[in-house]
Order: C-alpha cells, then sequence, then structure tokens
C-alpha cells in the first residue's frame, strides 16, 4: 500500500505541474515571422510600417492544412502590389503562389495546402496606420467526414441546418454550401436562428453569404453571434459557408431559401441593425432613369455609399441626418436619398427620393423602404432583432470580460454579470426582467430564478441600477442537485427610452400582480454558459473535452503536453482502480480466513 501510494502522489504531481505548464504558455501576438509547428494556431498580427514578414508551417503527413484569415485590416489607400499577404505552396516564397490578399479582397480567404508546408508572407507600404489580421490553421485528415456538412442544393426552395444541429456544432468544420434555382430567379435566404461565439469581427466561429456559385463571388455578409439576418442574391446561385474552430460549441444555424421572380425583385434594399441601416441602390437601376451614382446624397452630403456594382449607403442611426422619432411603442428612425440634378432651371427626368425607415417594435426590427417616383410608391419590409451579449465579468468594475468556456468557479464564489445592448442610439437603456439558470444548455427542467420581474429571487442575488446600454448582477455560485456541474443563464431583458419615466425600466422591482400594467417598448433575451465547478473540472478531466482558449487571452494548451496529460490521468486511474481492488481482495481475504482456537 505504501508503494500504490507513492505512485499516486507522484501521478498526481506530475499532472499538476503538466497543468501549471500548459497554463502558462503565452500566446500573446506573433513577431514579424517564423516557424510555426503546432497541429492548430490562432495568431494576432499587427504589422508595421515598411515590413514583410513570413510565417512557414509545416504540415504531417496525411494530413491537409487549412488556413484562413477571417478578419483583417490592411491599408485601404495602398494598392494590392505594395500592401498584401501572399501565400505559397511550399517551405519558401520561391513555391507556387496559391493566393495574394489585399484591402480590396471581397471575400473571407481560405486556403489549403497540397504539399508538406506552407508559407505566407505579408508586406506593408509606408503608412503609419493601424494594421490587424487574425489568422487561424489546423490540419485534417482526408478521411475525416462530418455529416449534414455543405452541399448542392437545387431544388426549388428548400431549408439546411448546421451539422448537429440543435445540438452544439462540431469542432474544425469547414461546410460550404451550393445553392442554385432556376434561371430568371433570385434567392432569398432567411436564416431562422444563428447561435454562434460572439465576435465583433466573427473571427472564431462564423457564417458567411456569398452572392454567386462560389466562395469568391463577393461577400454579401460574414456574421456570428445569436441573430437572424436575411440576405438576397443578385443572380440564381448563393454559397453559404460555415467555419468552426476549436473551443466554444454552440447551436450552430437553420437557415431556409426560396426563389424570387426576377421581375419582381426592387433594384434596391434596406436592411436594419442596432446601429446602423444599410441602403443599396443598384447602378443599373440609376441608369435605367438616367442617372448615376454622383447625383445622389443623404440628408447629410459628407456621407457618402460604396461604390461597386452596387451604392451601399451604411447610415448610422445617430449621425448623417438621421431623425429619431417616439410614439407609443415605436421607434423610428428616418432618413433620405435624393436625386439632385445639375440644371437649376428645368428638367426632363424623374424625380426620385429614396425614404429610409428603420421601425423598431416589441422583439424585432422591422425594415421599411419607401422609394417614390412622382406619385409611385414602392416599399420593402424585413425582420430583424436588437444585438444583445451577454459575459462574466472578474469584478463588479466590469471592466474584463471572462471570454473562456466553460468558465470554472468555486462553491459560493461570486459571479459578475453584464448584459450588453450594442446600439449607437445614447437614448436608450437596459433592464434586467427575469434571469433562469438551468444544468443544460436548452433550458430544460429543472430550473432556479435568479431575477423575476426585476425581483432578486436569490438571497445572493444583487441587481445594479440601470447604466445605459448595460443591465448587470453578481450571485454566488451554485450546482444542481443530483446533476453535474454545468449551469446555464438566460436573461430576459426589456429596453426603453431613458427619458420616459413612465417605461417599465424606471419601475423597477414590482409584484407579478402589477407588472400586467407595466409597460416597456422592446424585449428580447440572451444566453451564457456553462458555468461549471473547479472540482467538476478535475473529476471529468478524463472524460470530457477541454476547451482551448481564443488568442486574445493569455493562456493556450499545448498540443503535445495535453497528449501527456491525458495519458497520465489515464494511467492515475488504472493506479486507483487496481489500489481498490488490492484492497478489496485483502479486505475479503481476512473475512474468509479461519481464527485458530486458543488451547488451555
Amino acid at each position: 500500500m505504501e508503494t500504490i501510494r507513492r505512485l499516486l502522489s507522484l501521478a498526481l504531481l506530475i499532472s499538476l505541474c503538466l497543468a501549471e505548464t500548459n497554463l502558462m504558455e503565452p500566446q500573446g501576438k506573433s513577431s514579424c515571422g517564423g516557424h510555426l509547428r503546432e497541429i492548430q494556431k490562432a495568431l494576432i498580427l499587427n504589422p508595421n510600417a515598411n515590413e514583410s514578414c513570413t510565417w512557414t508551417i509545416q504540415r504531417p503527413e496525411n494530413e491537409t492544412l487549412r488556413l484562413i484569415f477571417s478578419h483583417f485590416q490592411l491599408d485601404p489607400s495602398s494598392s494590392c502590389e505594395v500592401e498584401n499577404i501572399k501565400v505559397y505552396d511550399g517551405a519558401t516564397t520561391d513555391m507556387p503562389l496559391l493566393g495574394k490578399v489585399c484591402s480590396k479582397v471581397d471575400y473571407v480567404p481560405v486556403f489549403e495546402s497540397s504539399s508538406n508546408s506552407l508559407t505566407f508572407q505579408i508586406s506593408t507600404s509606408s503608412s503609419i496606420i493601424q494594421r490587424s489580421a487574425f489568422v487561424f490553421y489546423y490540419y485534417f485528415s482526408s478521411e475525416r467526414r462530418i455529416d449534414n456538412c455543405g452541399g448542392y442544393l437545387d431544388s426549388f426552395g428548400g431549408s439546411f441546418t448546421s451539422p448537429n444541429y440543435p445540438r452544439p456544432h462540431p469542432e474544425f468544420a469547414y461546410c460550404v454550401w451550393y445553392i442554385q434555382v432556376e434561371k430568371g430567379y433570385k434567392i432569398n435566404l432567411n436564416f431562422k436562428e444563428i447561435f454562434l461565439e460572439i465576435d465583433d469581427n466573427c473571427r472564431f466561429d462564423f457564417v458567411a453569404v456569398y452572392d454567386g456559385p462560389s466562395t469568391n463571388s463577393g461577400l454579401l455578409g460574414q456574421v456570428c453571434g445569436r441573430i437572424t439576418p436575411t440576405f438576397q442574391s443578385s443572380s440564381n446561385t448563393l454559397t453559404v459557408v460555415l467555419s468552426t474552430d476549436y473551443a466554444n460549441s454552440y447551436r450552430g444555424f437553420s437557415a431556409s431559401y426560396t426563389p424570387v421572380y426576377e421581375k419582381e425583385v426592387n433594384s434596391t434594399s434596406l436592411s436594419c441593425s442596432s446601429d446602423q441601416m444599410t441602403a443599396i441602390i443598384s447602378k443599373s437601376y440609376l441608369q435605367s432613369l438616367h442617372y448615376d451614382e454622383n447625383n445622389l446624397q443623404l440628408n447629410d452630403p459628407l456621407c457618402k455609399p460604396r461604390i461597386s456594382n452596387v451604392l451601399e449607403f451604411s447610415i448610422p442611426l445617430n449621425k448623417c441626418g438621421t431623425t429619431k422619432q417616439v410614439k407609443d411603442h415605436t421607434i423610428t428612425y428616418t432618413n433620405t436619398i435624393t436625386v439632385t440634378n445639375s440644371s437649376a432651371v428645368i428638367t426632363r427626368q424623374k424625380h426620385v427620393q429614396f425614404i429610409l425607415k428603420c421601425e423598431m417594435e416589441n422583439n424585432s426590427t422591422a425594415e421599411i423602404m419607401y422609394i417614390t417616383e412622382d406619385d409611385i410608391i414602392k416599399s420593402m419590409s424585413a425582420v430583424g432583432k436588437f444585438n444583445i451579449s451577454m459575459a462574466f465579468y472578474e469584478s463588479e468594475s466590469f471592466n474584463n470580460p471572462l471570454l473562456s468556456s466553460p468558465y470554472y468557479v468555486d462553491l459560493n464564489q461570486t459571479l459578475f454579470v453584464q448584459v450588453s445592448l450594442h446600439v449607437s442610439d445614447p437614448n436608450l437603456v437596459v433592464f434586467l426582467d427575469t434571469c433562469t439558470a438551468s444544468p443544460t444548455s436548452d433550458l430544460a427542467p429543472p430550473t432556479y430564478d435568479l431575477i423575476t420581474s426585476g425581483c432578486s429571487k436569490d438571497d445572493t442575488c444583487k441587481t445594479y441600477p440601470p447604466s445605459g446600454h448595460y443591465g448587470r448582477f453578481q450571485f454566488s455560485a451554485f450546482k444542481f442537485l443530483r446533476r453535474l456541474g454545468s449551469v446555464y443563464l438566460q436573461c430576459k431583458v426589456l429596453i426603453c427610452e431613458s427619458n420616459d419615466p413612465e417605461s417599465r425600466c424606471n419601475q423597477g422591482c414590482v409584484s407579478r400582480r402589477k407588472r400586467s400594467i407595466s409597460s416597456y417598448k422592446w424585449k428580447t433575451e440572451s444566453v451564457i454558459g456553462p458555468i461549471r465547478l473547479k472540482t467538476d473540472n478535475i473529476a471529468s478531466s478524463n472524460s470530457e473535452f477541454q476547451n482551448q482558449v481564443h488568442v486574445e487571452e493569455s493562456q493556450q494548451a499545448w498540443p503535445f503536453s495535453s497528449l501527456y496529460l491525458s495519458f497520465m490521468v489515464l494511467a492515475l486511474n488504472v493506479v486507483i482502480v487496481a489500489a481498490m481492488l488490492v484492497r478489496q481482495y485483502r479486505t475479503r481475504g481476512r473475512e474468509c480466513q479461519y481464527q485458530k482456537l486458543q488451547s488451555y
């Protein structure tokens, strides 16, 4: 038994040392160039002016390397020949060029190697600006197959989902759906749900939608988090991509597509989000009215559109001459695109005016666009939601969000939670109406209420007064009896006008009986989790996948150390089982022994 105890102590000490070494590996920001030998890695690159930095990645045998530039910001004023990212299929820059990326690229660049190494080089101009690039790569086997991951959709309308939906999506997924309908039709793509990792630039997990038959057709949008966007193609083809990394898997997405007869499709569109409206006007439509892009202007003529084959007006809800009107339970943001004529005396052209309206009401954003051509009025509408996120923080100062998931805590540890509304309108406030805990991500029973009708229902729960676009509270960590240590939180929030003294947000805690007479303007919800106890983290380390932390955190797992750690934990379990068997055998042996009688 003494030998077994020593083995146990040694195995435990080695495991703790490896874990500590694993956590102390810094991620940080990569320097200028180098050799990358990890089997998966994410880098935040911030190149300086007049630099040429080269990174080389070595590929294991019988594996394919995928390299993704999910977000980058280069000098838009420099030409693509001067400032760019070049990717080569080999160990040096003398190898064949796989592709070149610059600020004018309208897609998410993805490269795959055909040799045992890959090289990428970033070259910058002399302009002194802030540059950044998020680079992520990993290896995968050609034999690895994910069910329901991409494919060709050619039926006259249909639906599709991410792999495993509504269960968490797989890691290292890169799924491409090619959608095609009959000629003479365009495609409306509607996402019923997107539940991916939230990030302002969608660097980690994202859905990308392309206006055409391939991923080089022009990016309509790169989205993530919890939203329900809609897209429309300019032809009878559309391409949808799902890309995921190695951490924080959620439900994924569910989408449907319908064909729209081209003659019924207007050459304009409007979309509304929490902080801006985006109006699209095709150049061909303007030409049919004998105008061009130089004839259009917003209420504020200094706000200019981005011009390609269409004119794209990105209009902040609190700038560019946008007006705001609050009436009853509705808030409306309005702007106008007018067509100016160089002749101040006469005209033989129609007077055209585009009246843009984004109407927020009840848990949704109704998008309306009026186009006036003399006495002709056309309109379009769509549906969206407020952009809400929720995160844990280190302290009640709410300065440093905790980005790792799961979030491991001790029992009775004080947890700080903040719900954030991402809008540019300073006159909106957030109020925490209900916050509920559950041991599962789908918020199935049993559940436990922390906040109900704005009132704390738990003795340790403390809500903070409404503070602009933030709703905050704290509580002491707990676990559900006879359950695993995971806890998920869902909060339903109310959004009100800050200058409305009669709004529900200004009434604070009220009883359920009085709640019916209270009013609010908008309502939405957000989910976060899981929270897990640190003891459960140690106990389940041999059976659960350990999420790796993203690049902006200061910790990163060593793949080979993790493998060695898993082996040591397995060996530790074998020793524990063997010790229990030996102990049980000896105990049973003592119970069955004959006792010699004492003679007199």
